[in-house]
């Protein structure tokens, strides 16, 4: 994307539901947060008018239809360049926020790997607990890299982050494999 704000389209949702069940409003929020729309106040949601966003504003779309709602979608751009601006200040921000919550995991995950081996804790079955986190965590920063519109500079740090995640995975897997492979009396 440039930094050309005000030519860049976005798609603002106006989302009107029925007051109960809650549980509509809590399927459309949880689908328009997970593709990352930024929330402009009660009801009405913003993303860039870029193809990514589609599938997933379209679902929202279709949930609140389904629960007697209604959403009406505009195509809007800042009326000055300082609003433009704005609205993608809040998103870039929204993305930052994202990928401090992504590192903050990577962070949570490598701390597991080093305590599974301070504990010599080396089964197949915490092999498998790690490596469906670690997939937890590739799937997370692909979604991410997809939303994340104006390039974040914290996406470059996350996918480093990632490798190293990575890089513990095969080190904790490889020393779980020595000690299935360990015959008895035979050090690790």
């Amino acid at each position: 994307m440039t930094d050309d704000c005000p030519s860049l389209s976005w798609v603002v949702l106006l989302v009107r539901l029925p007051a109960a069940p809650s549980r509509h409003r809590v399927a459309v929020w949880r689908e328009l947060r997970r593709i990352g729309a930024l929330s402009l106040g009660q009801g009405a949601w913003a993303v860039p008018d870029v193809p990514v966003f589609a599938d997933g504003l379209a679902r929202a779309a279709q949930l609140a239809g389904e629960a007697g709602g209604e959403v009406v979608t505009l195509a809007a751009s800042g009326r000055t360049g300082a609003d433009a601006a704005r609205l993608k200040e809040l998103f870039a921000a929204a993305r930052a926020e994202d990928w401090a919550e992504f590192l903050a995991d990577c962070g949570k995950y490598e701390a597991e790997l080093a305590k599974e081996i301070r504990k010599a804790k080396y089964t197949l079955a915490e092999l498998e607990e790690e490596e469906q986190s670690l997939e937890r965590l590739r799937r997370w920063h692909r979604d991410l890299t997809a939303r994340d519109v104006f390039g974040s500079p914290e996406a470059a740090r996350a996918g480093e982050r990632l490798k190293q995640c990575a890089a513990a995975c095969e080190d904790y897997a490889e020393r779980v494999f020595a000690a299935l492979h360990q015959t008895p009396g035979q050090d690790i």
